[in-house]
């Protein structure tokens, strides 16, 4: 993705990140969701070009998911869709492609919640090493003849009580609905997925007022360079913190204005 649909998956992925984060929210529900959503705008071009045409209003395109989602997905997804619809798209598939990638980002949330991440890595693993290995394996999973049906009974029969249910849900999309990769590229992007997932660090950051989204860019980028991971950033208000911000990350805690902190974040980075 280029642009504007980069920036909007960005702020996509933190808002996927921040209902996650609530013990409320079933990740798993939350990517079944977002699945089905992906193969309705596969599906419907017509649609995917009326929900991404930047001279519509975000509102109205907003407006127009949550009548089509009633009552067929979580408000929750749908909820996630809308904030989806009113952001800018460089083009219609990458809609479609972010939805994708938020639902896969969901299960493996799920898969982390339950400590299973891990083992749901490995497994994606040495799935597609059975795969490279196994020809006939590779023809019936990759059959345009074959049925979705058929494909994902195959797939039950193959992980059913031997990996994680994350890991099958994950498979069995990428395999019945590919849209135009390879299996083995897919199963590349997974695994990119879960080990993202895995590095993932949380910093908890307080200030005394609302962090502009220009402000949560530059704070996220400056950490991430300075702990060599990606940051997700877990927000919080308190007035008591004057003029400044206490940022916190697993046992490091970095007080000072917002300001000062970045440019000494960028002073280290280039000593």
């Amino acid at each position: 993705m280029n642009g504007a649909s980069r920036e909007a998956l960005a702020a996509a992925r933190e808002r996927l990140d921040a209902l996650t984060d609530s013990t409320s929210v079933d990740a798993a529900q939350l990517a079944g969701g977002l699945a089905a959503v992906t193969a309705l705008l596969d599906r419907e071009v017509s649609l995917r070009r009326v929900l991404t045409d930047p001279a519509q209003a975000g509102e109205a395109k907003a407006e127009l998911v949550q009548r089509l989602l009633a009552g067929q997905v979580s408000g929750t997804t749908a909820d996630l869709v809308s904030g989806l619809v009113r952001s800018r798209w460089s083009q219609s598939r990458d809609l479609v492609d972010a939805l994708e990638e938020l639902a896969n980002v969901a299960d493996l949330t799920a898969a982390q919640q339950t400590g299973a991440l891990d083992s749901v890595e490995d497994e994606l693993f040495r799935f597609g090493r059975i795969v490279s290995s196994n020809t006939e394996l590779r023809a019936a999973l990759t059959d345009r003849k074959a049925t979705a049906s058929a494909k994902s009974e195959l797939l039950r029969s193959l992980l059913g009580g031997r990996a994680d249910a994350a890991t099958e849900r994950l498979v069995t999309r990428l395999v019945t609905a590919p849209r135009g990769r390879s299996l083995e590229a897919g199963l590349e992007s997974l695994s990119k997925l879960a080990a993202e997932r895995r590095d993932r660090v949380v910093a908890v950051v307080t200030s005394a007022v609302p962090l502009s989204d220009t402000q949560k860019r530059r704070l996220g980028a400056a950490l991430a360079k300075l702990y060599g991971r990606q940051m997700h950033l877990n927000l919080d208000v308190d007035p008591g913190v004057v003029g400044g911000m206490r940022v916190q990350v697993g046992d490091e805690v970095i007080n000072g204005s917002l300001a000062d902190r970045i440019e000494d974040a960028a002073r280290r980075m280039a000593s």
